[in-house]
């Protein structure tokens, strides 16, 4: 065991160079840094491609989102990904109240402050259909909403 050890510390040793005096490893450790420094970039970006996209919101009054009923007041809205499709996580405080599927949609314009756009439906009661937040140039759509949120427009 200890000769097998001794045989690879010696190998991993760079040797001098003849010509120059200066020792050939040192390419060698540079293209293995190098090498290191490529692979820890490419992770970095991998996991930045996943982070999660994190936005708050405010329901003045009561509504439903995909069977859960929300109550009036603050919640915080998360999401992987940049769409278009995405699954928001509705939560209060630490607690996920809902999930619910989602479209990514663009604006024209960046939207000037936070709003949870609700819907009146038939029988009276409100379901909560998109989310819009201040300074950015996208907005949620959520659930299964057939009508849509166009780009740029006002509901």
């Amino acid at each position: 065991m200890f000769f097998l050890a001794l045989v690879v510390s010696r190998a991993a040793q760079p040797f001098p160079d003849a010509t120059s005096g200066k020792k050939k490893g040192a390419a060698m450790k540079f293209t293995t840094v190098s090498k290191s420094l490529v692979m820890g970039l490419a992770v970095l970006l991998a996991s930045s491609a996943f982070a999660t996209t994190k936005a708050e919101l405010t329901l003045a009054d009561p509504a439903i989102v995909s069977g859960a009923k929300l109550k009036a007041g603050a919640y915080k809205l998360e999401w992987e990904g940049s769409g278009p499709n995405v699954e928001v996580s509705i939560l209060q405080g630490k607690t996920v109240v809902a999930k619910v599927p989602a479209k990514v949609v663009d604006l024209k314009a960046a939207a000037p402050y936070n709003a949870a756009l609700v819907t009146t439906n038939n029988d009276g009661t409100r379901s909560l259909s998109g989310a819009r937040f201040e300074g950015k140039k996208f907005a949620l759509e959520l659930g299964d909403s057939s009508d849509g949120m166009q780009a740029g427009s006002s509901k």
